[in-house]
């Protein structure tokens, strides 16, 4: 049957029809119908969308101010302007927050422009732009692009080629994602720009433009649209009944949008007009979407809308085909067609959700070329064009053939008792209204009454219809789709394959096979289908109540098995859903007319046609072949169930449908265990038909209220087993096993329930020859049936030990704190109940700790029922209130299962392995001593031929100065080998819990819930707004027998729990360190796209705010700092620690927080209160910092674990329960002293402690952890991450040392000394006066980036004839420094209202320009050099050998670092990049840069101190002055200083040895 959805109110058109698919009906043959996504449930989520912005690189155009701009929809934001570069560095972010159903939002274009100098009164010039859909994006791993390139290019010139290109990071992200930021590439990698373009995974790196040519001929089947009340009127008066709708079709292609022209009053427009994109191909936007709108003076409203998906349009394999569709009909879908004023559905024809009715068709085509921009008629704008074609023919759609549709309703049950006794029809659709007839059916209501729903009595006579309808023959097309749907069934098999799978390879093949089947369904997409879906609406009195839609490919018909469609002929059910107004059972068949012969050869035999009085409704005659059935339904349990009642729990009953008759369980707790017999069920049609293809069962589980009517909890579908008369009862198919069934409620998943079905023929001599029923003998059950002892699972006694530790972060019940609560635990009807906790405010612990029951359960585990935790308050008066509850639903992990015997006999061929993994590990210590060398030394690579020799000296030398190196060291060693997980400390890219299954080894948390559960797509999130608090303890069940091993000192109060700590409160010192917050960025607070932030960290009662010392405008901010907070376990349990961003003004903003359990940690056998280093020292940056030493932690863990041992013998080996270890036994002190030491030995036993027998586990290493930061108006999405750790130390044992100095390294003072000596070769840009010849006025610009400020400038050479200047000019820059990161640090005011400075980051990176100086008007820009002073190419020796390829061809050139290089001389070329030049024709396209000139200049790198013992002055200034230059390629015309030119213009020439002087004073 199709189900019929329907909401609460059945005035009203529900559309909240049926939506899960069931997969679980025992015939595992089911026709489901469409996937519904009821347009009432359009699911709006949070998505945002982040940008880095880090820089850009080759953007063309001269001495330029650029700024980029990011938008997407209508948002945009800006970065800073950064001044004359041609590769700004802006490493600025954005975040975009939008709430939007997801299908919009992945539509939305992301455009990123670079602009030219724009400022409050210019809007600037735009350089080049790129964009994307935001769909490509989420479609990427990890929904997101990481430093990749995005290519610039210009939408009004597409023949100019690349414009530069931008490096950013974007990354959507949805409730629930988590972002992992990769593996950090290293710089060179990334900056191969051509090999890390901004471009999805298989789309070419070399992208050309493309016209793509939309032609619109006409639209047919256009609903009513009575828009205006004015129209009504006129009509009246003036008698003027013109069609009401002025259609136009507007289109929408990657961020442009067109439109055709509007037809004025007419309901089959016909435009005959072209829409034309200029778009690079293949296009970063999946869809193309084009709506059909009404043209309104108020406002245009969609009538329907229709996406072309351009990726089913074209192929790009070896026969492949650019995007090609039509001409062909496309079919809109959306609201009913009766017209309303206000349609509450209008979204519907927006295209957002499933539409419920056809809307109308569009004859279209699209074609596409790629475009030779070179080619001089094309136009060079991308502006969307619209153009007249020529009518097309009738024919080129495809022959018009006569379709037959014909439906049968085979019974209709489950009518809604509300609308059960008005009159009932149905009516069926395929297209439009006006052109094709459409049949109404009126049964006068007859209905048999029902517990809570009324059936129709369609017994032997069947109603049918049919429709006659004319379209275009696309069937070929839509037989192939149904072939691939056919294969479909590969991917089951594929699903099969699991349990051939090894385990280590089971992901990967799953993922393969879901892949596989994806590509399969993407393909079973057919775009060009012309016949209309088809769609049953069921009208009571003459309101619309519900529908059901069947694609019409689904039920056409062929003559070979393959090409049909899955429903042709087939009796249909709908998949499970929501409540339900009617189920109907149709039999459906589409095909051509001359093929009607085969329409009846589904139905069920003893069916016959019976024409009667009207021509198109028919009657099937009555069924001579009738069967008599009985049906058991062996209901015995129901799991998860969705929580129904405020108080979170749910008292469920289940009714049982089938066929006209329905039962219910009696009892509410979710283990029924119960038998439902159907007597004298009556079924039509042949008995091996029934036998294959039995009808449906329909489960529908409620919630009792005691006031009130049931709630509806979910509902799910089955089939029975069924057993004809003549067939023997017994295996394999007899009595029938207990299964497990998909509960379904909406979209979401409500639970499961354990039952079994079987359908058992009665034969000639009645009820004798069934089976009997043998249930348990007892009577106390009554009339109830229990389920009989062939199907009920065999049950075995087992004791369940239930630990009781407390109670954590209650919530108040109806506006009361929870002050005296207990809990209460049960399974199966038997329970146990914990000691009553006398004051939850002093002691949230148990007194009592473990307590235990015993209780019948099933042996085999899957089929165990739940485990109910429920929390409930005492009250005064003997009142009890229910705090929360929690339904265990898998006991599997809380199985206790004895030790193998054999355990404990572990050879002790561990001294040998021990000792390699000894010599293993010394190795990973000197690899990381090197390592941290490597970041610090500055070796001089010049030098290294000479210094071979002394080089092991060297670092020798070196390691003994351990004053270099710090905490900071570590940390980057460790991250810069991330992989390597050696080095010293783990940086975890997650939680630590997450490695350490969340610290629950012995005590778990269950949370607990109090609530109706959510209607959400996503119940999770729902769920986080229902928890009202924890109940920590743990579960230990087994099966009671005699021979239980029992241990001498066992504790029998204690049970299966020996050995655990006691749970008095105790008093602890927690130390947080914050060491920064990264990698995704904190959530921008302030307008200006920054944030202020500090950290705050809450504790119990204690509160810290380090308000002071927020960092000012950071995202990335490195706080570096550590908190002593004292805390008592087990009041103060969870820490919280904040990031919030500083206001001068209002409150403060949390940007996000994180919380953590300390005593899950504390109490953890991982040993997480303080991290175990990989070294042992007792001075230095790597000193131990927990107060008991190695092996006084070695022998409290073997004393607990009852373990032999340790044992240290000589040579440096230790003994622990028949494992050997071995390590160094001397240490230094802080004076270079060696002494004896055991401490080595007993670390190298802990940091292999998961290998000792019985006892062993992982103990958790020194470590940072990065933890995701939350918001809670924004659940499920990051905020940024922060990177920390915590230690802990129990006040009652030895007081730990000092903590760790981690406060940030400050940059190191470095001076960068400059001379310019000459220039050669440069452009030459002006003539001269009086001979015509060209000079040049040559001086040389410098700054450091981000520095543009201190920018220097060389004197001027003037009149340069030759392009050779002579300057011996020197230039100085201080600048702070930071080794680790390679980056610069400069403190400055972002403008002079700014409250404080802020610091920024930037590369390295010395800019050189040359310039040629005007007097009169400003100077001119010629050519300019950028070098990154960490990696540079090597200059020239001469000018001769100084090429652009050292610029251009950077890959294959010898690089330099100045920091290690400390002074290089060479020469270097100017480059400049231009946009139209005369220059430009003769290079190649892309490559827009030439040489305008040659400096050679010196590189100096000196440290803070030595630039102060030995100074320099700039210029040719004392200290150390350079000599004047003599000069040499210039005219008599010397130099002077600039400064003296601007009020006196001097003017020399030689005139027969006389030197005369010519004054101008202006």
């Amino acid at each position: 049957g199709m189900f019929m959805g329907g909401g609460p109110d059945p005035d009203t058109i529900s559309l909240a029809s049926v939506t899960a698919v069931t997969d679980n009906v025992s015939n595992k043959r089911q026709s489901r119908l469409a996937h519904y996504q009821p347009v009432t449930f359009l699911i709006i989520s949070l998505i945002q969308v982040s940008v880095t912005v880090v820089e850009a690189r080759q953007l063309v155009g001269l001495n330029m101010d650029p700024m980029v701009c990011v938008e997407i929809g209508e948002d945009k934001k800006y970065t800073s302007m950064k001044e004359s570069t041609n590769c700004p560095y802006y490493n600025e972010y954005f975040v975009f927050d939008f709430h939007v159903p997801p299908d919009v939002m992945f539509d939305k274009i992301l455009k990123v422009s670079v602009i030219h100098s724009k400022n409050l009164l210019r809007s600037g010039t735009l350089v080049g732009s790129f964009k994307l859909d935001v769909g490509t994006i989420y479609s990427q791993p990890e929904h997101q692009f990481y430093h990749k390139w995005a290519l610039l290019s210009d939408p009004d010139d597409i023949s100019a080629g690349c414009k530069g290109y931008v490096k950013c990071d974007i990354a959507v992200v949805a409730k629930g994602d988590t972002i992992k930021t990769p593996h950090k590439a290293n710089e060179t990698d990334e900056d191969d720009i051509e090999g890390n373009l901004l471009l999805p995974e298989g789309v070419p790196a070399e992208r050309q433009w493309a016209r793509y040519y939309l032609k619109i001929y006409r639209a047919e089947g256009l609903p009513r649209m009575n828009t205006s009340i004015m129209a009504n009127v006129k009509k009246a008066f003036i008698g003027e009944n013109k069609d009401l709708v002025d259609p136009y079709v507007q289109v929408q292609f990657a961020g442009q949008k067109g439109k055709t022209s509007v037809q004025k009053s007419c309901y089959e427009p016909i435009w005959n007009e072209q829409l034309v994109f200029t778009e690079m191909f293949p296009p970063l936007c999946k869809r193309m979407k084009i709506q059909i709108r009404d043209s309104d003076k108020v406002n245009d409203v969609a009538i329907g809308t229709h996406f072309l998906d351009l990726r089913t349009l074209s192929n790009d394999g070896d026969k492949g085909f650019l995007p090609t569709l039509g001409p062909a009909w496309v079919n809109m879908y959306g609201s009913t067609r009766t017209y309303t004023l206000m349609d509450e559905y209008q979204e519907l024809n927006e295209g957002l959700g499933e539409g419920v009715s056809f809307r109308a068709r569009l004859l279209i085509s699209l074609g596409m070329e790629i475009l030779d921009p070179s080619s001089p008629e094309i136009t060079s704008s991308t502006e969307v064009q619209l153009e007249g074609v020529p009518n097309i023919s009738e024919t080129a759609t495809g022959k018009v053939e006569e379709f037959f549709l014909f439906g049968s309703f085979l019974e209709a049950t489950m009518i809604d008792r509300k609308i059960g006794d008005k009159p009932i029809n149905f009516e069926l659709t395929i297209g439009i209204l006006v052109i094709f007839l459409i049949l109404t059916l009126i049964f006068e209501h007859n209905a048999l009454t029902n517990v809570n729903y009324f059936h129709l009595p369609y017994f032997e006579r069947k109603p049918c219809i049919y429709i006659k309808s004319w379209w275009q023959d696309q069937r070929r097309r839509l037989y192939n789709a149904n072939i691939i749907d056919n294969i479909e069934s590969i991917g089951q098999q594929a699903k099969a394959m699991r349990s051939q799978v090894k385990k280590s390879t089971v992901r990967d093949k799953i993922k393969l096979a879901q892949n596989f089947l994806t590509k399969l369904r993407f393909l079973a997409d057919e775009p060009q289908h012309s016949v209309p879906d088809v769609f049953i609406w069921m009208i009571s009195n003459g309101k619309r109540i519900a529908y059901a839609r069947v694609p019409s490919k689904d039920l056409l018909y062929s003559t070979i098995e393959e090409e049909k469609g899955k429903d042709c002929g087939k009796k249909g059910f709908g998949p499970a859903g929501w409540t339900v107004q009617s189920k109907i059972e149709i039999y459906l068949w589409l095909g051509l007319s001359k093929q009607r012969k085969d329409y009846l050869c589904g139905l069920p035999n003893g069916f016959e046609e019976n024409k009667f009085y009207m021509v198109d409704i028919e009657s099937l005659n009555p069924s001579t072949v009738k069967q008599i059935f009985q049906l058991r339904v062996h209901m015995y349990q129901a799991r998860s169930l969705f929580a129904a009642d405020s108080t979170g729990l749910s008292d469920p009953f289940a009714r049982v449908f089938f066929s006209t008759q329905s039962q219910v369980t009696e009892t509410l707790c979710p283990t029924w265990d119960q038998l439902l017999v159907f007597e004298n069920v009556e079924l039509f049609g042949e008995a091996t038909e029934l036998r294959d293809d039995p009808p449906i069962i329909v489960i529908e589980i409620y919630d009792q209220d005691t006031v009130g009517k049931a709630d509806f909890m979910g509902r799910t579908f089955a089939k029975p087993v069924v057993k004809m008369a003549d067939e023997h009862y017994g295996p394999p198919r007899f009595p029938p096993q207990l299964e497990y069934y998909q509960i379904y409620r909406g979209n979401c998943s409500a639970g499961e329930m354990l039952a079994a079905f079987e359908l058992l023929q009665i034969g000639p001599n009645g009820k004798a020859d069934l089976p009997p029923i043998d249930g348990p003998t007892d009577m106390d059950r009554g009339p109830i049936l229990p389920v009989p002892l062939g199907i009920r699972p065999v049950l075995s006694k087992y004791r369940i030990e239930v630990l009781f530790w407390g109670l954590r972060d209650l919530k108040r019940v109806n506006l009361a704190q929870v002050d005296r609560p207990r809990v209460d635990i049960e399974c199966a009807g038997k329970g146990v109940q914990s000691a009553l906790i006398p004051n939850y405010k002093k002691n949230p612990n148990f007194s009592t700790l473990v307590k235990w029951f015993e209780v019948d359960l099933p042996e085999n585990e899957l089929l165990h029922p739940p485990l109910n935790i429920r929390v409930v308050d005492c009250r005064a008066f003997g009142r009890y209130t229910l705090v929360g509850s929690n339904a265990v639903t898998s006991l599997r992990k809380f199985i206790y299962r004895a030790t193998d015997k054999q355990a404990n006999n572990y050879s002790t061929t561990g001294i040998k392995k021990k000792s390699k993994t000894w010599r293993h590990c010394t190795s990973q210590c000197i690899f990381f001593r090197l390592l941290t060398m490597k970041n610090n030394i500055i070796q001089n690579p010049e030098n290294n031929t000479k210094k071979e020799e002394k080089k092991g000296d060297e670092i020798e030398e070196e390691e003994l100065d351990e004053s270099m190196l710090d905490w900071w060291s570590k940390y980057f060693a460790s991250i810069e080998t991330l992989t390597e997980v050696s080095n010293r400390e783990i940086v975890y890219p997650k939680e630590l819990e997450s490695d350490f299954d969340n610290f629950e080894d012995w005590l778990h948390s269950f949370n607990l819930f109090r609530g109706k559960g959510g209607d959400d797509d996503d119940q999770n999130v729902m769920d986080e707004d229902r928890i009202v608090g924890k109940f920590k303890g743990s579960l230990c069940m087994y099966k009671v027998s005699d021979d239980m091993p029992r241990d001498m000192s066992f504790d029998s109060n204690m049970g299966m729990f020996q050995n655990i700590p006691h749970n008095d409160p105790i008093n602890v010192l927690v130390r947080i360190y914050v060491i920064r917050v990264h990698a995704t960025d904190l959530h921008p607070a302030d307008i200006n796209g920054k944030a202020d932030p500090y950290i705050a960290i809450r504790l119990g009662k204690s509160e810290i705010k380090d308000k002071e010392n927020y960092i000012s405008k950071q995202l990335n901010p490195l706080f570096g700092k550590s908190f002593d907070v004292e805390a008592t376990f087990p009041m103060d349990s969870t820490l919280t620690v904040s990031i919030y961003d500083w206001d001068l003004v209002g409150t403060d903003d949390l940007i996000g927080e994180t919380k953590l359990d300390l005593e899950n940690r504390f109490y953890s056998k991982h040993r997480a209160t303080c991290g175990i280093t990989s070294n042992y020292a007792i001075h230095g940056y790597n000193v131990w910092r927990d107060p008991l030493k190695p092996t006084q932690i070695l022998a409290k863990l073997c004393k607990d674990g009852k373990l032999d041992g340790p044992h240290y013998g000589p040579g440096g080996r230790v003994k622990v329960e028949n494992r050997v270890f071995m390590a160094p036994t001397e240490i230094e002190d802080e004076n270079g002293l060696k002494k004896q030491t055991e401490e080595h030995l007993a670390l190298t036993v802990l940091k292999h402690w998961e290998e000792i027998p019985k006892v062993g586990c992982k103990l958790v290493p020194e470590h940072v952890e990065t933890r995701p930061l939350l918001h809670p108006d924004k659940p499920g999405i990051e905020q940024g991450r922060i990177e920390m750790w915590v230690d802990m130390f129990p006040k009652d044992m030895t007081a730990p040392g000092p903590a760790l100095d981690i406060s940030p390294r400050k940059p190191k003072k470095f001076e960068l000394r400059v001379i310019v000596w000459n220039t050669d070769e440069v452009v030459l840009e002006d003539d001269d006066i009086f001979t015509g010849e060209k000079s040049s006025d040559i001086f040389v610009r410098g700054w450091l980036k981000g520095q543009q400020e201190d920018k220097q400038d060389t004197d001027v050479h003037y009149h340069s004839i030759t392009g050779e200047g002579n300057f011996n000019w020197r230039f100085v820059y201080p600048f702070d420094y930071l080794m680790a990161e390679e980056k610069i640090v400069i403190s400055k005011k972002e403008s002079m209202f700014a409250w404080d400075e802020t610091e920024y980051k930037i590369p390295a990176r010395l800019n050189l320009q040359v310039w040629d100086a005007d007097h009169f008007s400003a100077d001119d820009f010629l050519g300019a050099i950028e070098l990154d002073l960490n990696r540079f190419p090597r200059g020239a020796k001469t000018a001769k050998q100084c090429s652009i390829e050292m610029v251009t061809n950077e890959g294959e050139m010898p690089m330099v670092s100045i920091f290690k290089q400390k002074r290089i001389k060479g020469w270097w070329p100017f480059v400049a990049r231009n946009e139209e030049d005369e220059f430009d024709k003769k290079l190649d396209e892309c490559m827009k840069s030439w040489t305008i000139g040659k400096v050679e200049a010196e590189l100096h790198l000196l440290t803070g101190e030595e630039a102060e013992r030995s100074p320099a002055g700039e210029g040719r200034n004392e200290p150390d002055p350079l000599e004047k230059p003599k000069y040499e390629g210039c005219s008599v015309i010397t130099l002077l200083p600039k400064y003296l030119l601007p009020s006196t213009l001097y003017l020399f020439f030689l005139k027969e040895d006389l030197l005369c002087f010519l004054f101008c004073c202006f």
